[in-house]
Order: structure tokens, then sequence, then C-alpha cells
């Protein structure tokens, strides 16, 4: 699929919320987005944020709203903004060929009084910005995107008060909020918070058929936020609208003078306590000394390094600060029936009278409603429409009753709509148990299910189906009743792990989210996943996979209460894993609160078919649109996939497992030998005989591990197993034989009996274009085929995720250093740039391993890394077999936490076992999204790879624990990764 038809598909699944104008004094009614395809929908769509502002154009009673344009580079920004007129310009960093700074001067050359938003999608751009201030004079202000898509209302509503607000005031007696603060991470938390409260939380989340006027009357009248990050205009704004003023929030250090003034926010507030002794007003600062100062001023002070900062402000804001429906009616003008929604058209039309359908017809009422959310098409359709066109009145009854049917059935296609009966019996839906965000794997799954959809991708191959599996999702506003109501947020200092579970599901979840997963339980009598979908995970400005946890349930119990009692603790526990000890500390080691992070549940149909008392599809797998490991003739851009027998366990945690690229699907990554020690000999699969799992005791509670003979004796390895013939020393493709068995998928990959790697190179390529970055994708794979039931076999994508590939604008030449210089040289790295501040390697002599011991060494490392943590220290680390393995046999099986300091991992192979690097698993994609070197070393000298075991034994002043040792360099080593041709080197 191409860039222009992916463009297309884009503008075809659009909801519609662009036929809508507002007719306020100044609103922003035309926005320019300028950003990637998969941006644009999230900052449209997730948390219902274009239903949130239909709410309020609608209290209007007007029929438009604002309209977003989006375009993808800078160069189509400028050639649409000589043609046409904008409001507002939205703008990420990446562009196309102009940055954002010269992007920016060229956009207000043509229009100079056009406001321009910058926003952030990744933390590490705030450096750019400071290295660059005196280039933001064509840039209103910037925000930093946080996975939260309220803060693109706020921006919205930020443009909205500066430019009404002098009329606003002078006129409405509206008042305002000052803000004064030029932190950029700041601002973006304060605004969506602020807009948020103020709008009413009833607000967050409007339908987008049902609004109410009084909502609006007092949306209309509400304060305006005017923000400001100097000195002098926030002095300005005070004086200005000093009688509307009702609440002032300042930072404590910003500039004054065109300097940075430590005390500027001491001297702002304490000019305006003097003047005005009883306006609230905030001090905030991130040294917690300065609450003296907030005291002796009489202001309230907030830390900006508290976890419960967001909590605070929130308190702060609510103690101190405060079309239609279509009603059917008779002669008489009495109502008989009320139309909310499409589906109450369709339950009233067939009660109505001719005469009542006749007036309302005569009216054109019908296609005004519909003209007025949206729904152009039947809108049109109707709105010539008479009686006379049809032989008799029921007829016409049935055209109408049909069209709205359709309409409504097509219209939630590839959509995100409410869970009820029956939105469950609707294909190509994505249901919602409860409002909020989708969280990082929700938001994945909407978007591409849209697209699979809309671009009819779905039935784009002869003989499979592509698709996602029944989803729901249970929004993070339910994360947040559910621990607020149970007074949990006590828990966030709690060391103990299984004292936060015992609490969680003690807990009592809302009697609404409760209802409508007994509703979701009645429909769906499959194996179900529980997945968590934080608010920060799978995203592309922080990496979160594999931090939390996924509950498979039988869900076959006869007693729907007691398949309801196991999904509700599934689902509590989900929400604890944000509270857990390991979750916290990655957290703070992404330096981010606790209180960012919220948390959506998925709530997936599992892919596969029962054999005897189990329960798996025939392969599931893991395929990366970038490939850091090629072969032969492969290019880092044809991507790798890794399959397995059975559920994806095996793939996702770095077990026995099959490589192949989508591009080359018969080339061999192995050689037939290698093949053979390496080959799956089990899987994973639903132990339905599970039925009262005690969900305590982890994600592998109800599944287990099958020996493979199991798996043929289901007949399911007729596809996906070659035999070991021993005699003439080869690999014999397909089950025929006697031997040993080979999982290299050779029908598929070799006859393709099923197009897996057509299907996987056309979802990854996709989904790169959409997401404007290299992807990852989780899938799973139902081989089964019944002709005469039309049941076809199925690809189902189960997550789409942000992969991190970041090169320097110039390669590194290795070739220049000399090879005495090198403590180690790798031609199987990770890694790009340079690193010149690490003195400490952490490392184990390989010919001290034990492999009986590695338990005892995860502790360990443990401590060293809190201790160098504590210290601010990063560190080299180096160790036999893979970092991460869930097999203690073959490396050891730390998780994150636990070495979260190291920035340069290096895996040494064993003398036994010449291990494959880790990829495919949710370690490593943290270790990539996060930028760590990461390094392989194999035992068997490959090409020129080597480490100077040598000098690094012999470093003076080491210090040597029981399995690690630890070494200090007087210098800083030289650590130099050239991404483009994957050879590191670590200088000594």
């Amino acid at each position: 699929m191409k860039f222009k038809e992916l463009r297309y598909y884009y503008d075809k699944f659009k909801y519609g919320e662009d036929n809508f104008h507002n007719l306020m004094q100044y609103r922003v009614k035309e926005i320019l987005l300028i950003s990637t395809f998969y941006d644009a929908y999230i900052f449209e769509h997730d948390s219902l944020l274009s239903e949130q502002v239909v709410g309020e154009y609608h209290q209007l009673n007007l029929t438009t709203v604002p309209r977003i344009t989006s375009v993808p580079t800078g160069e189509d920004a400028l050639e649409i903004l000589k043609n046409k007129h904008f409001d507002l310009v939205i703008t990420t960093m990446r562009t196309g060929e102009d940055n954002t700074f010269e992007l920016s001067r060229k956009i207000k050359q043509l229009h100079k009084n056009l406001p321009i938003i910058l926003m952030l999608t990744v933390k590490s751009d705030i450096a750019i910005i400071n290295r660059n201030r005196d280039r933001l004079e064509s840039i209103e202000n910037i925000f930093l995107w946080n996975g939260d898509s309220k803060l693109i209302l706020a921006m919205i509503k930020y443009i909205e008060d500066k430019k009404n607000a002098p009329y606003d005031t002078e006129n409405g007696h509206v008042k305002v909020i000052l803000l004064v603060e030029d932190s950029i991470n700041f601002i973006s938390i304060y605004l969506p918070l602020l807009y948020t409260e103020i709008m009413e939380q009833t607000q967050r989340l409007i339908s987008e058929e049902l609004n109410d006027n009084q909502k609006y009357n007092r949306m209309r009248t509400r304060p305006k936020v005017l923000v400001t990050s100097s000195y002098e205009e926030g002095m300005r704004l005070y004086k200005k609208y000093k009688e509307h003023i009702l609440c002032v929030m300042s930072d404590m250090e910003f500039y004054r003078n065109d300097d940075l003034d430590g005390d500027a926010g001491v001297k702002f507030l304490n000019y305006i306590k003097n003047d005005d002794p009883d306006l609230p007003c905030i001090l905030q600062s991130s040294l917690l000394s300065n609450r003296r100062k907030a005291e002796t001023l009489g202001v309230t002070f907030f830390h900006k390094l508290s976890q419960f900062l967001l909590k605070d402000l929130r308190h702060f804001i609510v103690e101190n600060l405060g079309f239609g429906d279509l009603v059917f009616r008779d002669e008489l003008g009495g109502e008989l029936a009320r139309a909310v929604t499409l589906s109450d058209f369709e339950r009233i039309l067939p009660e109505l009278s001719m005469e009542v359908i006749m007036h309302h017809t005569r009216k054109k009422d019908f296609s005004l409603w519909l003209t007025a959310h949206g729904e152009m098409q039947l809108a049109k359709t109707l709105r010539p429409i008479e009686m006379e066109d049809f032989t008799n009145y029921e007829e016409y009854k049935d055209f109408l009753i049909h069209q709205f049917s359709n309409l409504r059935k097509m219209r939630n296609r590839g959509k995100i709509v409410t869970l009820n009966r029956e939105s469950l019996r609707q294909d190509g839906v994505v249901t919602r148990a409860a409002s909020g965000s989708l969280g990082g794997k929700g938001r994945g799954l909407a978007f591409f299910n849209s697209f699979l959809v809309t671009t009819e991708f779905e039935d784009a191959f002869k003989d499979a189906v592509v698709k996602i599996p029944q989803t729901t999702i249970i929004g993070t506003n339910g994360f947040g009743g559910f621990v607020s109501d149970n007074n949990l947020f006590e828990l966030r200092d709690c060391d103990d792990d299984n004292e936060i579970k015992k609490r969680f599901i003690e807990g009592d979840l809302s009697p609404a989210i409760t209802e409508k997963l007994k509703i979701y339980l009645e429909g769906v009598k499959t194996p179900i996943a529980v997945r968590s979908s934080g608010l920060l995970e799978d995203s592309q400005s922080q990496p979160f996979a594999g931090v939390y946890q996924t509950y498979m349930l039988p869900n076959n119990s006869e007693d729907i209460e007691e398949r309801l009692d196991q999904l509700v603790t599934a689902v509590k526990l989900v929400y604890s894993s944000v509270f857990l000890n390991d979750t916290r500390r990655y957290i703070e080691n992404l330096n981010y609160l606790i209180e960012e992070e919220s948390m959506a549940v998925v709530i997936q149909e599992v892919v596969g078919r029962t054999y005897e008392n189990y329960y798996y599809p025939h392969l599931s797998g893991v395929a990366q649109s970038y490939n850091y490991y090629p072969i032969g003739n492969m290019a880092n851009q044809d991507g790798v996939a890794s399959i397995a027998v059975g559920l994806g366990q095996s793939v996702v945690e770095g077990e026995k497992n099959f490589r192949f690229c989508p591009e080359y699907p018969t080339v061999n990554y192995l050689s037939d030998e290698d093949l053979i020690k390496t080959t799956q000999t089990d899987f994973y699969a639903l132990d339905l005989s599970n039925r009262k799992a005690n969900l305590l005791n982890g994600e592998f509670e109800t599944l287990v591990k099958l020996r493979m003979f199991k798996a043929e004796k289901h007949r399911n390895l007729y596809h996906l197993a070659s035999v070991w013939d021993n005699d003439n020393h080869r690999i014999v493709d397909g089950v025929g034989l006697p031997g040993p068995r080979i999982i290299n998928f050779a029908n598929i990959l070799k006859y393709n009996v099923f197009p897996l790697s057509e299907i996987v190179k056309e979802v990854l390529t996709m989904a790169q274009i959409a997401l404007g970055i290299p992807v990852e994708i989780e899938f799973a794979v139902d081989l089964t085929k019944d002709e005469y039931q039309g049941i076809k076999p199925t690809f189902y994508l189960l997550q789409v995720r942000p992969m991190t590939v970041n090169f320097e604008d110039s390669l590194i030449d290795i070739n220049e250093i000399e090879e005495e210089s090198m403590l180690l040289y790798t031609e199987e790295a990770l890694g790009n740039g340079t690193l010149d501040d690490i003195r400490d390697i952490v490392f184990i002599d390989p010919d001290k391993f034990d492999k009986t011991k590695t338990q005892e060494m995860c502790m360990e490392i443990e401590k060293i890394n809190t201790e160098l943590k504590n210290q601010g220290r990063e560190y080299i680390l180096i160790g036999p077999g893979r970092w991460g393995t869930r097999d203690r046999f073959l490396g050891i099986p730390v998780i994150w936490s636990q070495i979260s300091k190291a920035k340069i991992i290096v895996e040494v192979g064993l003398e036994d076992y010449e291990i494959e690097p880790s990829q495919g698993t949710h370690f490593f994609h943290n270790v990539v999204a996060m930028n760590i070197g990461y390094f392989n070393v194999p035992f068997k000298k490959k090409k020129k790879s080597f480490i100077d075991w040598n000098h690094i034994k012999k470093h003076h002043g080491a210090t040597e624990y029981e399995y690690f040792t630890h070494i200090v360099n007087q210098t800083p080593f030289k650590v130099i990764m050239d991404g483009k041709n994957r050879k590191s080197i670590i200088c000594k």
C-alpha cells in the first residue's frame, strides 16, 4: 500500500465532524494539523475528543464544529495555506525537509496573524527548544504530547481564550485564570486539567447526539485561561484584567528583564498579594525549600516533583474556583416520543401513525436532524422524498426504517461504540465499557480496526481474512473511579506487592462497569484475554511494553456469575499493576510521575480452537518493520518476524521460536544443524480445565506448557512442521515421515498454503506509513478452513506499537579507530551515536558462569543497579547468554527494573550454545525504545567481533561480588555505535 493510497483511505474513514462550523465571535473554525497519520487519528478521536468539541458547539444549536485538516509534511502545509483560510496551525517537530522553526517562519510570511502552536511528541525535544529559544518568534506556544488527547482541546481553548478575553471580560464579566509558567512539560499538564475541570467533568465525553443547553450556558461563561512565561507579560495581563482575575498560578523561576530569575515567582506574587490580599494564588517549584517562601506570601505551594501534584491541583481548582433530540409531536404539539440516537428512530418509527410521520416529512425534520448530526449523505437522500413516491404508507415507513438501520450499522463499522447487547453482535467495531482514554494498546487496536475496515484490507486476500479479535475496552475513567471510590491512592507508597493486589481485589468495581461486563459475558462465551492499556503504554513518546501483565481466562463455566467474578478479578489485577513496585520504578526511570499514568483495560477474545481441554491458535508471532539483524541480501527495512506454535508467550518471553524475513520468507537464518538445536519443542495453551484459577499467582496461572507431540496429536502440525532425516542428514518438509519434528512452518513460508509473509509485509507497511515510524505488531493465526460454512483461515492482529529508530545525521567511521584501543568490537549491534560519560562496567566472567545460579544473579545485579542509580551513574553491563530470558539456563532472567541504569547491554555467547540476540521480546522492545546500546558478541568468532577480557579482568581496584565484578575507570569509556552498519565499539 502506497503513501497516497493511505492518505485517500485516511480521508475516507474520518468520522464526519468536518461538516460542522461554529458561529461565535472568535472561534477556531479551521485547524491545520501537520503530523503523521497516526498522530492525527489519536488527536482527533482518542478519548472521544471529537465528541467533546461537537458537544460544546451543538449546545449553541449550530450545525458545524471546528474542522481539522491533516497534512503529513510542511511542504503540504505551505501549499494548502496559499489557497485556504485557517484559524490555527498545530505542528509537530517532524515536518519534512524544513525544520519546524523554518516552517513556522514561512507560514508567518504567508499569514502574519495566524497562530502557530508547536506540539512536541517526545520529552527529549525540549532540549532542542531550549537551544533554539531565539528562533521561536513565529510560534505562539509550545506543548508536550503526553498521550492524552484532551491536550488538543486545551490548545484550541488556549487560542480562543487569548482572542476572546478582551471582549468577554468587558461585556460578559467573564473571569480570568492567569498562569505564569515557562516549563513546557507543566503547561502541558496544567491546561488540560484546568479546562477539564472548568468546563465541568460531565463535559469530558459528550455524546455526539445528546446535548444540554444548560451545560452550554455554563460553558459560555466559564473563566478564560491566559498563559504567559515572563514577568513583564504576566504583570501586563494582571493589570489589564485585574477586575476579572479569578486566581493566579505562578512558577518560581522564569524570565524577568530578559534574564532567568530564580525568585521571579515570589516577586510577582508579592506584588499581587499586596494589591489584592484575598486573591487565590499558587506558587509552584521543584525545590521543596521554597514552601517557606509561599507560606510567607500567604499563597498555596505546589511541589513540582510531588507524586500528588496533579491531585493537589485538581483539588485546588474544585475547592477555589466554581442539538438536541428530535421530538415527535401530534398535530396539537403534544410530545409523543423522543429520538436521541439512530437506534431510537428504528424503535419509534414502527409505532408512529401515518399522520405523525407525514407531519415531520413535510417539515423536512428527518433531513434537518441528520444534517445537524453530520449524516449528510442520508440527509441528502431523504430531503426530496415525498409520501407520493411510494405506493402506500407502510412501504414508506419500511423505507425509513431500512435507511436508518443501514446508516447505524455502516456508521459503526471501524469505530468505537458503546458496549451493549446490540453492539456485541456487530462486526468490525470496538466496543467501550467505560469512558476515558483508550490507553496505548486500545489506541492502536481502534486505529487499525478503522483502517482494516475502511481500506477493505480485511478481505484483500483471496484465501484468508485479516481482522482484529472481538475487542472491548474499559476506558481510563474506570480506573480513576475505582481507585478513588476504594481509597487506593494511599497504596502508591506501599512496598508490598501482595498487599497491593489484595487491596485491589477487595475493592468494589463500579456497578455500571460490572453490569457492562456481565452483558459482555452473555454474548461472549469463548476464552478471553484481559490486557493492560496504560495511558503511556505503547505510545511513541515513551516505551511501556511488557511492564504490565495479561490474564487469559477460560471463560467456560456454566455459571455466568463465576465467569464474571473471574473477569472482574482480572480487571482489578490489571489496575493494581500501576501501583506495583516494578512499575513505579520503571515510571520513575522514565522521569514520569506515577499520577501521569492511568489504566484502560482491553478485553479480547483469545484466538484459537479447543483441543481436548486446551485452547490455542495454530501459530502466534511478533513482527517488526525494521530488522536490526538482516542477513544475506536483506535490508533493515525488509523487517523481521518471529513465530511459534500455540499462544504467543513463546515469542514475547524470548523462548524458542522461528525467525523469518517477510520479504524473503524462504531464506533461513540458521543452518539445519542449528535449527535442530533451537527448534520449538513445546508450546503454550490455555488450560480450559482450570476454571477457578487463582489469578494472584500471575499471568501464567491459566496457561499450560505442552510438548509438541500434543499439537501433532491434535493434527495441527501438518503445515507447521518438518522432519529431520538423520540418514540423509537433511530436513524433509511435512510430517509424513517418522523422526524428530522441526518447527519451520515450511508449508506456509515455502509453499504459501497461507499467505502469512504477504500479510505480515502488507500490515507492517501500512502500519509504518500510518504511524510515521517503524512499528511492531503481535498477531495470531487460525488456519481452520470450512468451505461449506464459509470459514477461511484468519490472521488476527492483536497489537500495534511503535518502535524507535533514531540515526544521527552522519555515519560513524569505525574503521578510523585502531584495534589496539578497542575494549570491545561487535558487528551485531543495535544503537547509534557516541557516549563519552560512562566510567562503570559490571560484568560476569564467562569462565565462572554457573547456569544454575542465574536467579541469584538477578538479585545481586539488582543491588548493584540500585547503588549506581542512587549515585546517578549509568554503566556497561556484560554477561553470558540472554538478558531477560525466561529460561534461566539460557542467560540471566532479569526484569528491566533490575538493570534500568545499564546504558550498554552486552550479550556474550556461551560455549555450548550459540545464542540468538533476544529480538522479539517486550524486554528487547524497551531496550530499543529507550535508546540503549545492545551488543551481541558470539562465542564462536564471527567476522571480527571480540571482547578484550584480559584488559577487563586485570583492571585495578575492581569490586568483586559473588557473581559480578564492578570496575570503575578513571576516565570515561568511549562508546561508538554505527546504527546503519550495525557495528559498535567500546574504547579502552
